[in-house]
């Protein structure tokens, strides 16, 4: 008999060793959303931060820097997540970069 050098098509990710290292298109991203509540009223959403980081103390100066309330949510998909009262992502992105948290470039902001 004669063997053939056959290759079967696997399921095969190119970039799964670039999520897995510190490569610049694996890297983590922090979501910033608004979602709409009730009339003019919304609410702004902080997910993605590293899970060694203080929520509470984050929550804390982004409180007192922007003067709303907010509170920390724990999901069970997502990990926790910061919610603020109104629409301050430009406010969060600019802080948060400031604080030395994330990079410029790994924050997605989300929303109309």
């Amino acid at each position: 008999m004669v063997e053939l050098d056959i290759q079967i098509p696997t399921a095969f990710d190119p970039f799964a060793d670039a999520i897995e290292s510190d490569a610049p298109g694996g890297k983590e991203y922090v979501h910033i959303r608004i979602q709409q509540r009730n009339g003019k009223k919304g609410l702004t959403t902080v997910q993605g931060l590293k899970k060694d980081y203080s929520y509470e103390k984050i929550l804390k100066d982004l409180k007192k820097e922007f003067c709303c309330n907010g509170n920390v949510v724990q999901d069970k998909e997502l990990g926790k997540i910061i919610q603020l009262q109104g629409d301050q992502r430009k406010k969060v992105s600019q802080f948060l970069v400031q604080a030395g948290l994330v990079r410029k470039d790994q924050i997605k902001i989300h929303g109309f």
